[in-house]
């Protein structure tokens, strides 16, 4: 409600992730053409406004090729009720190029957010209704007086802070260019609603986030020359293992500041189903007064012990400081297709929405 006490304005964010859409392709599923199909639905799905995709575009264990960007592109391109630029999206371990080629080539040719590429990617950045200021590895927008921080996990090896000949190389890793640059964009946006979005978690935040819990419980491979104690969050900044400034920052903030330094932190990577507490975390938690969602994933077949196929959606409301968060479940495998009440929560926001 807004201060009126009249409804406000609503503003809905999809927030989705790993589709692997060459892992569930080879079972004949679309992974990211159906959720959208789903979302677009005018009995079934729901109304947004813009969505956020968090990265594992990819499904290959080795890095991707251009056969599988095409595939991307193509289930992208089914869209029919939004534009190919409503998507903002950011780089996941799996999309990955190995560190001798050239840089991460694969995701700026065929997903491109900036719209550097757009004879492939079919991104064209002026067409965005809220445009992305800044590069493939870190860039920003708008919405109101909302500020987007979309941050790439930079898994570019050589291990262990990138990947080698085969697997995903799961631990999460941002520059220190990256660090600085979303350091000094928070600190100058206290002002503002801030989220920020990566492929990956802050360690011991939500569900299997903690130390060695994300190979030990199976939802990432061990691979022995990378960092399987990391497996589940950034673990690299800087290429410094477990470095702490991630959470430093936030614990300094608060400590200094008395105000959380974000509102909402954004990321996926751990595939699971909706109710998983490992760890003695749930999807949705709050540290450091910010709010943390592991949206989770969209493919079925990518790690199928734990892969329920599901998203978030986030309605802001105008005038209102309370952010509701809602569970999509795109399956029927563990329980019926649709939102999924027992997940729903509502979070505080530093300051009210306006658009």
């Amino acid at each position: 409600m807004s201060p009126s006490g009249k409804p406000g304005k609503e503003f809905n964010l999809w927030a989705i992730s790993d589709s692997h859409v060459g892992t569930d392709i080879r079972f004949g599923r679309r992974s990211l053409a159906e959720a959208i199909a789903q979302s677009e639905d005018p009995t079934t799905g729901f109304e947004w406004d813009i969505a956020v995709n968090l990265g594992d575009f990819s499904g290959n264990q080795t890095p991707p090729d251009d056969a599988e960007g095409e595939l991307v592109v193509g289930q992208y391109a089914t869209v029919k009720n939004h534009r190919r630029e409503d998507f903002y999206d950011i780089i996941g371990n799996h999309d990955s190029s190995r560190h001798d080629e050239p840089l991460q080539w694969w995701f700026r040719k065929w997903i491109d957010p900036t719209g550097e590429s757009s004879a492939y990617s079919g991104v064209e950045n002026s067409r965005r209704k809220y445009p992305v200021t800044g590069t493939w590895e870190h860039y920003s927008f708008e919405v109101g007086n909302v500020l987007f921080l979309m941050l790439a996990d930079r898994n570019d090896g050589p291990p262990p802070v990138g990947r080698g000949e085969r697997g995903g190389y799961p631990a999460g890793a941002i520059s220190a260019e990256t660090f600085d640059w979303w350091q000094g964009q928070v600190e100058a946006n206290r002002d503002r609603i801030v989220i920020t979005c990566h492929h990956h978690m802050i360690k011991e935040t939500t569900v299997a986030s903690g130390l060695n819990e994300g190979c030990d419980n199976g939802y990432h491979g061990r691979m022995k020359d990378g960092a399987p104690q990391g497996s589940s969050f950034i673990y690299f900044v800087d290429n410094v293992p477990d470095s702490g400034r991630i959470e430093g920052f936030f614990d300094d903030a608060l400590n200094n500041t008395g105000k959380p330094a974000i509102d909402l932190w954004l990321g996926a990577h751990t595939h699971t189903h909706p109710d998983d507490r490992t760890g003695g975390r749930s999807h949705v938690e709050t540290k450091w007064g910010v709010n943390f969602v592991n949206v989770s994933a969209l493919t079925r077949y990518h790690g199928v012990r734990n892969s329920i196929p599901m998203s978030r959606l986030f309605t802001f409301t105008e005038g209102s400081d309370e952010l509701r968060v809602r569970c999509y479940l795109h399956t029927d495998q563990y329980a019926p297709q649709g939102f999924y009440e027992p997940s729903e929560r509502v979070l505080k926001l530093r300051h009210a929405f306006y658009k």
